[in-house]
């Protein structure tokens, strides 16, 4: 009898605290559990649902505990803006995210605050990035080169059933290593395989259940459970990319970059007497989250857009035939510029980005104390921002719930796009890789639909397209069949 009431008077304790500890004007939420927050409150499976059904109690503000570390979730399109857009610097910073960053110090581009380093290899980045051909056409060209060798790759399938995930996982990771490494991987390697595989896996890991638990109960981490392997598989990944940097600079010719690598050496020679932070550790790091963001990501939008061009023939038909109306009006082969006189295609890739969210929730933090919609946010609060709500938001899209490429057509026909149309992103934290991963998708799929009708081999069952969430949502493994076009 007397060890319950032990463990009520430290149950009632822990309430006593949590209550004395919350900061004052912090929006409102459900009542937390002492250690374990609201943890037992949400699917981890996806909580989504659960933040929607949240925000319709309590406001598009409001907050939730992840142990005892209090989170504030926006949602709804208008309170993202406000946010990201009209409180870009304040809102611009990432919290501290152990499952994520591990030891990394404070490196990398993706999870560090917003402050000098973060602007200094941010701004780099992009011009990297630009040197080696995003938004020019001999970026173009290198695409197209991968396309024709996912083209012959499917080619060899024949009419059989066949999962094309991997096919396009590897052509899409070509397009990227050509950028940061100078070179591709052939299909078959079963090495670099490997590595995006690991990817995959720490994706699902760091920002699910798993990787809540390790960031908000600390007293855990050295338990033997799921979230080791997000270590162990760290250190596969970042021994491949040390590799990786150990050859360039054993290659590496002063002013004459063949690739991101190298154009980074010279900014490390460049600045190598001021005191800068581009050093080596930084590059690895990076190069992590440059691979992932420029690998998982766009292979998921081409994972989605078969998934569903096999659950929608009809408007799979009508992008097919649109192309076939470009093409026979052009002399010498497509170019990005011809996406203008293909509205409905536009308009349907958009779509999928908007109706299947492939990154569906983006953390960020506020860098001081900030005054938000009435509430007060204290600094270094993690900030959850729901960017799913944004694209389904009723009060902005015409067809909020259901795939319908007519949310990006006006009444003539011709493609526009809303301003609540944010997949990658907005503010200062915006992808910056949005402009080529736009390239990339679109001859990815005008080339397969160009080659290729994909067809759902059951006609007596319907695509699945439940999102397995995570850091990047992912369609579940799936079948297509594939008829080669004359």
């Amino acid at each position: 009898m007397q060890y319950l009431w032990v463990a009520f008077i430290i149950l009632f304790m822990s309430l006593l605290f949590q209550l004395w500890k919350r900061p004052r004007n912090l929006p409102p939420g459900p009542w937390a559990i002492p250690v374990f927050g609201n943890f037992l409150q949400l699917d981890y499976r996806n909580p989504l649902r659960d933040f929607s059904k949240l925000a319709k109690r309590y406001g598009n503000v409001f907050r939730i505990y992840l142990g005892s570390t209090p989170v504030v979730c926006l949602h709804g399109y208008e309170t993202v803006k406000e946010a990201l857009v009209n409180n870009a610097t304040e809102f611009a910073h990432r919290p501290k995210h152990p499952a994520l960053t591990g030891s990394n110090t404070g490196k990398g581009i993706a999870m560090v605050p917003a402050q000098q380093y973060w602007k200094e290899h941010r701004r780099f980045s992009l011009m990297a990035l630009r040197n080696f051909g995003m938004g020019k056409k001999s970026m173009e060209a290198r695409i197209q080169k991968e396309v024709a060798h996912l083209v012959r790759a499917f080619e060899i399938q024949g009419d059989t059933l066949f999962k094309p995930n991997e096919l396009i996982l590897r052509a899409v990771s070509n397009v990227t290593c050509s950028v940061l490494f100078g070179h591709r991987n052939e299909y078959e390697d079963n090495s670099f395989g490997h590595i995006l595989h690991l990817t995959d896996v720490n994706l699902k890991l760091t920002c699910g259940f798993w990787g809540e638990i390790y960031n908000t109960l600390p007293f855990l981490r050295c338990l033997p459970l799921p979230f080791q392997k997000i270590f162990k598989n760290r250190e596969v990944i970042l021994a491949f990319l040390k590799k990786e940097i150990k050859e360039h600079r054993e290659r590496w010719i002063p002013e004459e970059p063949r690739d991101y690598i190298d154009c980074y050496f010279d900014e490390i020679e460049k600045r190598k007497n001021d005191g800068s932070s581009f050093d080596e550790k930084a590059l690895m790091y990076i190069l992590l989250d440059l691979l992932i963001a420029g690998t998982d990501t766009i292979a998921n939008i081409m994972w989605w857009t078969l998934l569903i061009m096999v659950t929608y023939p009809d408007v799979q038909a009508k992008c097919y035939n649109e192309l076939c109306l470009m093409l026979d009006s052009k002399a010498d082969g497509l170019c990005y510029e011809d996406r203008s006189k293909l509205p409905y295609i536009q308009a349907v890739q958009h779509e999928v980005l908007r109706f299947k969210e492939v990154i569906s929730v983006v953390i960020h933090s506020v860098s001081q104390e900030v005054t938000f919609l009435g509430y007060t946010i204290p600094k270094d609060t993690r900030v959850m921002v729901n960017i799913e709500s944004a694209l389904h938001d009723e009060s902005q899209w015409k067809h909020p719930h259901e795939f319908n490429p007519s949310n990006f057509l006006n009444d003539k026909g011709e493609f526009l796009k809303p301003e609540a149309f944010i997949p990658f992103g907005a503010g200062l934290r915006v992808c910056l890789g949005e402009n080529l991963a736009w390239v990339e998708l679109f001859f990815f799929f005008v080339t397969l639909l160009k080659n290729f009708e994909f067809i759902w081999p059951d006609s007596s069952t319907a695509p699945d397209l439940t999102p397995v969430f995570g850091t990047v949502n992912t369609p579940r493994p799936f079948e297509v069949r594939m008829r080669k076009r004359d």
